[in-house]
């Protein structure tokens, strides 16, 4: 029994990795997809009021797209600011939205900074 729960707990803890470019063949998974944010942006003034973190390529070329929500902004402090520039892995249940695949995060647990 012990082996058994090892080797859940050993499973679940390593996601499968991609690279943005990937992600578009991963949706519907859970996963960790890794980038540099070279765009952000804040939509205070949008339904929910969504943080908007594009990776490798800037909005409307967006390769890739890490979604804050203004409910969970607070857990982020600035993340507009924060992680702009920097390589990130985000890990998390890709879907996709207009045709670009995305990760809705919750919290900063789910981004990593490389």
């Amino acid at each position: 029994m012990k082996k058994i729960l090892l080797a859940l707990l050993f499973s679940f803890s390593f996601a499968n990795s991609y690279t943005t470019y990937e992600a578009s063949s991963h949706i519907g998974e859970d996963a960790t997809v890794c980038g540099k944010v070279v765009g952000t942006y804040y939509a205070k003034r949008s339904r929910g009021k969504p943080t908007f973190l594009n990776l490798d390529k800037a909005y409307p070329n967006q390769v890739f797209t890490v979604v804050i929500w203004g409910e969970d902004r607070v857990f982020f402090k600035n993340p507009q600011n924060r992680y702009k520039g920097k390589n990130i892995c985000v890990t998390g249940y890709i879907d996709s939205f207009r045709g670009v695949p995305q990760i809705t995060v919750r919290t900063p647990s789910q981004i990593k900074q490389k």
